[in-house]
């Protein structure tokens, strides 16, 4: 069952991607919008491997020569120039476009708290998301601990591995104190997608409303629906972007 629905969805796919004015038909888009069955979601996770996303090599291993290069011995001068300048990692290696979309799944978007294993799905999903639209490697791992200091401790040990850490479906109040903490120890980019990047959509669309309708952010008043991670991340973006406090209802 899973097999045939997922080449019907491929074959769907294809006909409805053949051109630009095909998606632009309302029985297209009405397809494309459909609520995605049981068997589609199963199928799409399953087929044709496991899984969203696999690693593969962008340099050449066709000969010796290029395994050489790539393994040892060629790998040890990289290795020597990283030792001497710490910052000769992002040189040589794929760390500076490499993001952590990292979980202990406490907060799996409407799933709740259904533990680190079972989010693994939408953490890959994640990953999949970064590479397709921002080309930057996002590699999911899932923390199996609710110790907010046992995942800090986890996530501060990888800081060597990546260019930036994803903070993904943790519980409040945990998720505040979890990047608060790792903002102060780790030397890189550390953001909680559930708290910024609402913020920002939201942010963003306020902002295009002011402009469509001719108001201005000070003149607002702006109601909160919801204090939890995102709605206290929208609630501080919104008046650090012109919203009054007195104006903010949470």
């Amino acid at each position: 069952e899973f097999a045939s629905t997922m080449e019907s969805t491929t074959e769907d796919s294809k006909d409805s991607n053949a051109t630009h004015s095909q998606t632009d038909k309302p029985e297209t888009l009405a397809a494309a919008r459909k609520k995605a069955t049981k068997a589609e979601a199963r199928a799409y996770h399953q087929f044709p491997i496991p899984g969203k996303y696999q690693i593969v090599p962008c340099k050449p291993l066709d000969s010796e020569r290029d395994l050489r290069l790539a393994y040892v011995p060629g790998v040890a001068f990289p290795c020597r120039e990283i030792m001497s300048v710490k910052s000769k990692v992002y040189d040589y290696t794929a760390k500076s476009n490499s993001v952590c979309v990292i979980s202990n799944g406490t907060a799996v978007l409407g799933l709740g708290n259904i533990g680190a294993l079972a989010g693994k799905p939408v953490m890959e999903g994640k990953g999949v998301l970064m590479k397709k639209f921002g080309d930057v490697n996002g590699v999911d791992l899932e923390v199996a601990t609710t110790d907010p200091d046992e995942f800090i401790n986890c996530v501060k040990l990888l800081g060597s591995s990546f260019g930036g850490i994803n903070l993904e479906d943790i519980k409040g109040p945990d998720c505040f104190y979890i990047e608060n903490k790792l903002k102060e120890i780790m030397d890189i980019p550390v953001f909680h997608d559930d708290q910024h990047g609402t913020a920002i959509i939201v942010a963003a669309g306020l902002l295009n409303a002011c402009l469509i309708t001719g108001r201005e952010l000070a003149d607002l008043k702006v109601v909160f629906n919801g204090a939890g991670a995102a709605g206290i991340a929208c609630l501080q973006l919104v008046i650090d972007s012109g919203v009054k406090p007195e104006n903010a209802i949470l």
